[in-house]
């Protein structure tokens, strides 16, 4: 399943797509930002290091822009 995200000026942000145990973060461009592991409660970035506990897919997705 998908989520947008966007700016309050509806200008997209990025998106998350769920497979499996894990929701994938991606940037405007495409670009992986991060993923989310639903088993773990972990969120990490791109490069694989811990950002937190829970799904923060949604700051790492707004920082990145």
């Amino acid at each position: 399943m998908r989520q947008v995200f966007k700016d309050r000026d509806g200008r997209l942000l990025g998106w998350s797509d769920r497979a499996g145990a894990r929701t994938t973060g991606r940037d405007e461009n495409g670009r992986m930002v991060g993923w989310y592991d639903i088993v773990r409660n972990e969120t990490r970035d791109q490069n694989g290091r811990l950002v937190g506990h829970g799904d923060l897919l949604a700051a790492l997705i707004s920082s990145a822009t």
